[in-house]
């Protein structure tokens, strides 16, 4: 496997720090004794981590490198799943797993993750024949930040690559910083800042990228990348989209909604952008009313807004649906436990648009998860006015156990697929694999739920003692591909998987 590792601008004392850090591995604890205990804050588990790894209070523990690399993603007949493989190179632990596909050649994927091989915690996969071989490339810090992961992933029309997270230690305190590629990864180019805090001292949370690649849209080739900017003492926040219509040589920031104050927070951001150019932000608010004095165990308001001028002004938002989030286990969680579990577990309402010119054109669909009391369950809104009004949320599936960290993609031809991480295997309900499913009817229902998986993962292998495997999945079309990436542990610590979907449309 081809690989590429950039450590340039990362500075000698971040090294040594990360060092320190892997040089005493520990093994896989219990839920009871997990080695190590996040504290109860609002901002990424993947900030959390890295702020622990600096600090010395988390070691991380390694694993068996590689893995399932020899598969080819194919099946037949369709519809079909593919069997899965591993993306990242193993090692030390990698999650959060974004991914596109380059719309001038659906062979080009790129994805990334959390990469704790990375000098920077900041690793991206890249491939030129539909997930066979992938190389490998450790982003770079920027102006002596050192990374803090949420890694972010996009191609424009012309083909050109882009990547984001997390750096903090900036001039700025924190930046999401990215870099382009116009060879699908070979060679980057410098670290550069998109989006900087809104707070004097704040920091940038949760980034997501969406390039504008619709060719028909009067902003085609602008990039966005949507964030949760908090203040320094991380009582306050708003979420804003960063804009480029120049490829990212000029950025400009724009605060979507009021700030919001403790007890209310918003958290978790999505983009999705209409043929017309019209681009959309969901995120959560939650009252911090819970037992923990946190968001978890409480109802929340997934959200929507939406700009037609290239991200320079939104409207106000419209609330997408109100969701119960699951309780805490323990006092580190903030928004929630897995049930079983000491893994801290998000709610983002992964957003797209149908831009195809079927029967359901224009409709835009919306992805969480809700808790019963005793399931976590996957479900999809629509709206059919562009985010004014949405429907009651449908199920995806009818399973017995825990479904969580979601994603939705549309494909070109109308076809919504959703995946997700799915316990129906483990009468235990620990254990889980990735799932998919895809719905024809505008979302009316949703057809097989393919395995998509092939071995199971247990959250106490994660190499975090049962603490972390990231805070969001991915997935996207290329052609008649569902391409779903998500976090496995079967190899004893988190790694980066991929498998699919192939549609017959």
């Amino acid at each position: 496997m081809k690989k590429i590792i950039s450590v340039l601008g990362a500075p000698l004392f971040i090294g040594m720090l990360l060092l320190v850090a892997f040089a005493a591995p520990v093994s896989a604890q219990s839920n009871a004794n997990p080695g190590f205990k996040l504290p109860n804050s609002p901002v990424s588990t993947s900030v959390l981590i890295a702020q622990g790894i600096r600090n010395g209070t988390i070691h991380l523990k390694g694993g068996a490198s590689g893995g399932d690399i020899s598969t080819d993603l194919k099946c037949k007949p369709a519809p079909c799943a593919f069997k899965d493989r591993q993306v990242s190179e193993g090692g030390r632990p990698a999650n959060e797993t974004p991914i596109a596909a380059n719309p001038k050649n659906n062979k080009d994927l790129l994805t990334g993750a959390n990469d704790y091989n990375c000098p920077n915690i900041q690793g991206f996969y890249s491939s030129t024949d539909g997930g066979k071989k992938w190389s490998t490339f450790c982003m770079q810090s920027y102006a002596g930040g050192s990374g803090d992961g949420d890694p972010t992933v996009g191609y424009d029309l012309n083909g050109n690559s882009y990547i984001g997270g997390i750096d903090t230690g900036t001039p700025d305190g924190s930046d999401i910083v990215f870099q382009k590629s116009s060879n699908n990864g070979q060679t980057w180019s410098a670290p550069a800042p998109a989006v900087k805090p809104l707070f004097s001292g704040g920091l940038t949370d949760k980034d997501w990228m969406q390039i504008d690649d619709n060719s028909s849209s009067p902003f085609a080739n602008a990039i966005y990348i949507s964030v949760t900017q908090f203040n320094s003492s991380e009582t306050g926040d708003a979420i804003s989209v960063s804009h480029s219509d120049d490829g990212g040589n000029t950025w400009k920031t724009v605060q979507v909604d009021t700030v919001q104050n403790l007890p209310n927070l918003d958290q978790f951001s999505d983009l999705a952008i209409g043929k017309d150019g019209t681009v959309y932000v969901s995120w959560m608010r939650c009252l911090t009313s819970g037992p923990a004095g946190d968001c978890g165990g409480t109802k929340v308001n997934e959200l929507v807004s939406k700009s037609t001028d290239g991200g320079n002004t939104w409207s106000s938002p419209v609330t997408i649906a109100q969701v119960q989030l699951v309780p805490d286990s323990c006092s580190c969680a903030y928004y929630g436990n897995i049930p079983n579990t000491r893994e801290r577990v998000s709610n983002i309402p992964a957003i797209d648009i149908d831009n195809s010119g079927g029967s359901h054109k224009g409709n835009l669909y919306a992805v969480f998860y809700n808790w019963t009391g005793s399931q976590m369950q996957v479900e999809v809104a629509t709206s059919t006015n562009g985010g004014t009004t949405w429907g009651a949320p449908v199920r995806v599936t009818n399973a017995a156990n825990d479904e969580f960290f979601p994603w939705l993609t549309v494909s070109a031809t109308g076809v919504i697929g959703v995946s997700w991480m799915d316990r129906r295997n483990d009468k235990s309900n620990l254990s889980y694999e990735e799932f998919g499913a895809l719905s024809t009817d505008g979302g009316a229902t949703f057809g097989t739920n393919y395995q998509l998986a092939s071995k199971p993962s247990n959250p106490n292998n994660d190499g975090f003692g049962g603490s972390f495997i990231g805070d969001y999945t991915g997935n996207y079309w290329a052609g008649k591909n569902l391409y779903a990436v998500w976090t496995d542990t079967r190899t004893g610590n988190d790694q980066e998987f991929i498998g699919g979907i192939k549609s017959k449309s």
